[in-house]
């Protein structure tokens, strides 16, 4: 239909229904999550029964918040919240970092078997995070006895713990990474970079002050991309865990005790911190392509 022409009756209220129940559909649970985060009952669901901050402040000791421990004094959940943002930090950094190398070694190389190690590097993505936990672990399992039976040593971080949750996060976010910086890659003009060589610049210099402000809208998504990941990741992390738990691994492992409305105030205080990240990276990406270009 041509967009100029007026739509029939019956098409733009479809339209409107159809708008009203997809996105029913994607926050009425999330508001569900936020308003029972308040709920002055120990089940996180229907009925309401009055508003109280007991599930963000309370300490499970005296008056009434007797026997209900808030998020922000619960230090095992506070711990793990901490966990998932270090490892989520580090599988930033080595995402952003390993990605943009890639991004390179595709657009700028020419080698025997460049489209062949491109494919590879998105087999991580059809594997499900399951077998991808499982596999790592026996690989890193078999190396780490190995070593022992050959030469007496105790490889600790090849066995399950933080560094083996950084790696298996990072062995298939490095891959969206990838995608994302070549993308950007691609556009670029590199006649700009050819004319600050004639001009006598170094590679650094080209780097620092052409290429690597063009790209720096997408590093800004990529790492907000890879951190989210990371942070919510829970198959391939519950594979790899240690004794330190991630947050995701910790409120399953509550969940399966029993639902309290506190798992309900930490998805609240998780929703707006996301907010947060994502309008504080919108607004970065936003100035950097408001920068005038080279």
């Amino acid at each position: 239909m041509i967009p100029s022409l007026p739509r029939p009756a019956w098409l733009r209220a479809s339209t409107v229904i159809y708008a009203l129940v997809f996105f029913a559909f994607l926050f009425l649970p999330l508001l569900v999550v936020a308003v029972f985060a308040f709920n002055d009952a120990p089940y996180p669901a229907p009925p309401w029964r009055g508003a109280t901050l007991d599930w963000f402040l309370g300490s499970a000791g005296t008056g009434k918040a007797l026997g209900r421990q808030g998020l922000f004094a619960d230090q095992a959940l506070l711990g793990s919240l901490w966990t998932s943002v270090v490892v989520a930090g580090w599988v930033t950094v080595l995402s952003v970092l390993v990605g943009t190398a890639n991004a390179f070694l595709i657009e700028r190389t020419q080698f025997r078997g460049k489209q062949a190690l491109s494919l590879l590097m998105l087999a991580p993505l059809v594997i499900p995070g399951v077998i991808l936990g499982i596999s790592i672990l026996a690989f890193t399992s078999r190396i780490a006895n190995l070593a022992d039976d050959l030469y007496g040593l105790e490889l600790e971080f090849l066995r399950p713990g933080l560094p083996l949750v950084v790696l298996g996060q990072f062995s298939y976010i490095v891959s969206i990474a990838t995608l994302t910086i070549t993308a950007r890659l691609k556009r670029f003009d590199v006649t700009l970079e050819d004319a600050a060589y004639n001009l006598g610049a170094s590679r650094a210099a080209v780097f620092t002050t052409i290429t690597l402000p063009y790209l720096q809208p997408a590093l800004i998504g990529t790492a907000a991309i890879s951190f989210l990941m990371s942070f919510e990741n829970f198959n391939t992390t519950l594979m790899l865990v240690g004794s330190d738990a991630p947050l995701t691994v910790m409120m399953y492992g509550r969940m399966r005790e029993g639902a309290t409305p506190v798992l309900n105030a930490v998805s609240l205080f998780l929703m707006g911190a996301s907010a947060l990240l994502a309008l504080t990276l919108l607004r970065g990406a936003k100035a950097a392509n408001s920068h005038p270009k080279p």
